[in-house]
């Protein structure tokens, strides 16, 4: 099955985008950049929400929903905001169709149906939820309000690519409302590394933790918090971010409290969230030519077992001691699927479950039933190992737990190596063209040079991070001052 599959070398996009579609995460769909996100994918997508909702509820956020539309002028009432997000607006003009009569069986827009106000599909919901905060909000004893929203929103991109950039996709926001600036600092913070402790520990993916220049930074916030991954073509990918909005959104829709002192004070604001774009991190880092790899932690299947034989008997003999296998397994909370089809060859299904990335593959056949042994092979290296069937649930616990660590080691040592210093501007070209990766340069602070350095190489500062060394030094582009080193890459 993967044989037909673009190497990495060959194409790195080709290889992504046809992965996506033969491993049965994504399609595309009727709808321009609109993507249909099949169920293998969804799965996975459905693991990712558990974990992050679980540790969303544990740090006291409750879930709600707020509406698709946004009015036009509720919209603008932040104006960094809607600026920042104009370009990409889908705008609802009116509420109704009619018969064509010039085109019989056809459908006109109705010209009597025109909204009063337009109404935004919902780029992100930092203005319909401060609208509604205005509402909830009266004294401190209502703080802080820690709101999370599962959604989909639209952005009307005219590039996208499956999971990493389309016009519809799915994600959560978080929105808070603080009594204190040093409040809503600390949530900011904290959420940033809840989003960092998930993709490392589920989706073995290393980040770093850093602040957006201000160039960079989400239209409205303050601060932009991040973490930046890095994808196997030497790319940086924004795995999530989480905002400091001051008491931006607060003015801007007057949500105010009254303090122990009886005095009235604007609230503190913050807004965080992630998106299905981690898919797409997900199969780049870990990936290679022969289809997904999945981490364990996020796999939704972790465990397939092939049978192998050529009688109904051996069948027979084989499913009853896979079942109990099975049984076993899933006490532990291990998701296991016996592919017992007999409309496949074992060959096929190996490589259909390799395609699909699943970490561990058993295969049980006769002389393994003899020999009292399983074949157990692991996805992320593809090597074998024949087991003896006593001990055999440890191991395999075992294994998906070494799976998981490697798989994030693996990509640490990718990235580590992949972060280099640089002090001129020719090198700074030269490693962005042979190596790519992150390239920590002096920098001088202004969004002049910032705009020049993406204008020249399309690099861009992907985050100033937050353990870097303050240390002297000269813009590797203009030579004036610089108080530390940033990191450039180009990105998704």
């Amino acid at each position: 099955m993967s044989k037909n599959l673009t190497t990495r070398a060959e194409d790195y996009s080709k290889w992504y985008n046809e992965l996506v579609v033969k491993a049965d995460l994504a399609e595309n769909s009727g709808v321009r950049g609109c993507m249909v996100i099949k169920p293998y994918g969804y799965a996975i997508w459905e693991k990712m929400q558990a974990e992050l909702d679980r540790m969303f509820k544990e740090t006291g956020h409750s879930n709600a929903y707020f509406p698709l539309f946004v009015p036009k002028s509720m919209f603008e009432a932040e104006e960094k905001n809607a600026e920042g997000f104009a370009k990409e607006c889908a705008i609802v003009t009116h509420y109704r169709l009619k018969n064509d009569e010039e085109r019989p069986g056809k459908l006109m827009v109705d010209p009597n149906a025109k909204l009063e106000e337009e109404l935004i599909v919902r780029p992100t919901s930092e203005a319909i939820i401060w609208s509604t905060y205005k509402g909830w909000v009266q004294s401190y004893r209502d703080l802080p309000l820690l709101i999370n929203q599962w959604a989909n929103v639209v952005r009307w991109e005219m590039r996208t690519r499956l999971f990493l950039r389309t016009a519809e996709f799915l994600w959560q926001e978080g929105h808070t409302a603080h009594a204190t600036r040093q409040e809503a600092i600390e949530e900011s913070e904290k959420m940033m590394n809840v989003y960092a402790d998930f993709v490392q520990n589920f989706m073995a993916i290393p980040v770093i933790k850093g602040l957006k220049t201000e160039t960079e930074r989400f239209a409205g916030a303050d601060e932009t918090y991040c973490i930046e991954a890095l994808m196997q073509d030497g790319k940086a990918l924004q795995a999530g971010t989480s905002h400091f909005l001051g008491q931006n959104f607060a003015k801007a829709f007057d949500v105010k409290f009254a303090n122990k002192e009886g005095k009235q004070e604007h609230v503190w604001g913050t807004s965080w969230g992630v998106s299905t774009r981690l898919m797409g991190a997900l199969v780049m880092t870990h990936s290679d030519d022969k289809g997904l790899v999945l981490p364990p932690n996020l796999a939704p299947i972790q465990v397939v077992i092939v049978p192998i034989y050529k009688t109904d008997e051996q069948f027979d003999a084989i499913s009853e001691q896979v079942n109990g296998l099975v049984a076993e397994l899933r006490k532990l909370g291990i998701s296991v699927k016996y592919d017992n089809r007999d409309t496949q060859k074992p060959g096929f299904k190996f490589a259909e479950w390799e395609l699909k990335g699943v970490p561990v593959r058993i295969a049980l056949g006769p002389n393994d039933l003899e020999n009292g042994t399983y074949e157990i092979a692991r996805r992320d290296n593809l090597s074998k190992e024949v087991v003896a069937k006593e001990g055999v649930v440890a191991y395999i616990q075992n294994l998906l737990a070494t799976i998981q660590n490697d798989l994030f080691a693996k990509a640490l040592d990718y990235r580590d190596t992949h972060i280099t210093e640089v002090n001129s501007f020719e090198e700074f070209k030269e490693v962005l063209d042979t190596k790519g990766g992150f390239l920590a340069a002096h920098w001088d602070g202004t969004a002049e040079t910032e705009e020049k350095i993406k204008e020249l190489t399309k690099a861009t500062i992907r985050c100033i991070a937050l353990d870097r060394v303050e240390e002297a030094g000269t813009c590797v582009l203009t030579g004036k001052p610089s108080t530390g080193r940033v990191l450039f890459a180009k990105a998704y």
